[in-house]
């Protein structure tokens, strides 16, 4: 089983527990997720399965889109939520004009120190293992790149936003150091992935669909019928698991596809350097044999010559 889930992540779980529960669903362990979302976040979470778990190279510095709400009025330890206040909650009422203002200043590249609860690693321990323990979490200021920013409303205490982010911003963040500067403490209240690299949420699928379309894909003995491909063979199969998987000529848009005959997916299975003479200024191509079996993604090494940087179907 071999391809690209979108999920659509609910809140109160984390990634890995939507990597857990997708590798019971679908009986396949080798599986992946493209990007971490935080237990209270919603939306896109990109899993990749089977041999395709070998595209997530290409991935660490995805673009993400969001959608949320801030609510002003008293910060939380972890910045959301879920944590617990860290100063005296107030009463506040913003005007948007001024709300505008403060959101300008976090377009562009900025400086963001992570949340004490993060992944980010110090001396080799994830910083929100020691926020737990009560110890001291000093990360630095690193530099990130806010895209857009967008105030979409204000009522109250409550301002919403949208986003579109490179990797590594914390929205989080954003919202507690709004909050430092309008000087009455601030939190994210909700959060929702809209886009995550090109993996968008209208191709997105909960956890209980895709357990419904494994289900429906299993056959008298339990096994999954139309998902035993013949490596990275891609089945139309209506109203199946199949059809949830993101079709290959979708992924890594950035890279020009080419279909090549028996002779040369031979030689890129064996991890030989090819010839494609119509790709002499491409950096990397995805190769495919047909309109669907996506076997490799190679790398150009001088003028039109290609060697495989990853094989996703060696047979």
């Amino acid at each position: 089983m071999n391809g690209v889930l979108i999920i659509d992540k609910p809140a109160g779980l984390t990634s890995h527990d939507v990597v857990s529960r997708s590798r019971r669903i679908l009986g396949e362990r080798s599986i992946g997720h493209l990007g971490t979302l935080d237990p209270m976040a919603t939306g896109v979470l990109p899993l990749v399965v089977g041999n395709f778990t070998r595209l997530a190279q290409f991935y660490l510095r995805s673009e993400k889109m969001y959608e949320g709400r801030i609510r002003f009025g008293f910060a939380t330890d972890t910045y959301d939520a879920e944590g617990d206040p860290t100063s005296t909650p107030q009463n506040v009422s913003l005007k948007k004009e001024i709300v505008e203002a403060v959101g300008a200043k976090f377009r562009g590249l900025i400086q963001q120190a992570p949340p004490p609860f993060s992944a980010k690693k110090i001396k080799g321990v994830p910083a929100y293992k020691l926020a737990r323990k009560n110890k001291e979490v000093v990360l630095q200021p690193v530099q990130v790149e806010i895209k857009e920013f967008e105030i979409t409303s204000v009522d109250g205490d409550r301002v919403s936003f949208r986003a579109r982010v490179a990797s590594g911003t914390y929205m989080r963040s954003v919202a507690h150091d709004m909050g430092q500067l309008l000087g009455c403490g601030a939190h994210l209240e909700l959060l929702r992935r809209t886009a995550a690299s090109e993996f968008i949420l209208q191709d997105a699928h909960s956890l209980d669909e895709i357990a419904a379309a494994a289900g429906k894909s299993a056959g008298k003995s339990g096994a999954t019928e139309n998902l035993s491909r013949t490596c990275c063979e891609w089945q139309e199969t209506p109203a199946t698991l199949a059809d949830l998987f993101i079709h290959p000529r979708k992924l890594l848009p950035q890279f020009p596809s080419i279909t090549v005959d028996d002779a040369t997916a031979a030689r890129i299975r064996a991890g030989r350097a090819v010839n494609l003479p119509d790709f002499s200024r491409a950096p990397q191509v995805k190769v495919f044999i047909g309109q669907a079996n996506l076997i490799a993604v190679a790398t150009r090494v001088a003028g039109t010559l290609f060697h495989p940087k990853i094989v996703l179907c060696t047979s």
